[in-house]
């Protein structure tokens, strides 16, 4: 997928203006754009079209972006979902990346920010999407970079693209403490300019899917003070 060949971006906003205004600028950055105003509209468009972007607001006059975001998810594991949004709650920002936002970008908001942001998902999903034939091992642990697909003995362990990079970075740096900032620029790139509970909220995940007791990590351990560190196993 060429990052500068229209990929297409279907935005889902109720405020007339402002989907527009998103819209020009994305169109005039070389996007293809679609448009829907309500959850309902946004489902259909995204079954017949299948963007490789969703910019989602929030607050929808039938269904909220959460649980549409939720049933995106349902549809393609892969697809980017950036919400756009005037609530800036960190509730509202740690559940959004739980139903598997990739990013989160509150209103007012600075288009070009957000069509920067919207490069840099695309650039790390299209650089996992095109990693030659490799497998990553660590214990029961195995992630299959050509495939895109995490195993936990022989069962496919279902994770978020965001999630997959992570645990990327942390098996390729086994026994390593790495910080919240080294993971943001690993996962979510150099650019990136978002909170570092981002990091909190996708480390919780992968405990949730992977560890034995959640509570009680053995696989990924936090280092006080510092962040994060892989438990090297053979």
């Amino acid at each position: 997928m060429d990052l500068n060949n229209r990929n297409h971006v279907l935005i889902v906003e109720d405020d007339d203006h402002i989907r527009r205004f998103i819209a020009i600028n994305l169109e005039d950055s070389g996007f293809q754009v679609s448009e829907a105003a309500e959850g309902e509209a946004a489902l259909r468009n995204f079954t017949a079209n299948r963007p490789d972007v969703v910019v989602l607001d929030i607050m929808l006059p039938d269904f909220d972006g959460f649980e549409i975001c939720g049933r995106l998810r349902e549809i393609d594991s892969e697809v980017v979902i950036v919400f756009l949004t005037a609530r800036g709650q960190d509730l509202d920002k740690i559940k959004g990346l739980e139903l598997g936002a990739d990013d989160y970008i509150v209103k007012p908001f600075n288009p070009l920010e957000l069509t920067a942001r919207i490069r840099t998902v695309l650039r790390r999903t299209r650089k996992i999407g095109e990693t030659s034939n490799n497998i990553l091992e660590s214990g029961e642990i195995r992630l299959d970079l050509t495939a895109n697909k995490l195993y936990k003995l022989e069962e496919v362990i279902e994770v978020t693209p965001k999630e997959f990079q992570m645990l990327r970075a942390f098996l390729e740096h086994p026994d390593v403490a790495l910080s919240r900032n080294e993971l943001l620029n690993l996962v979510w790139g150099e650019d990136y300019v978002g909170d570092t509970k981002t990091v909190d909220v996708h480390v919780r995940k992968l405990r949730e899917k992977l560890e034995e007791h959640s509570s009680e990590p053995q696989l990924i351990e936090t280092v006080w003070g510092v962040g994060y560190r892989w438990r090297k196993e053979d």
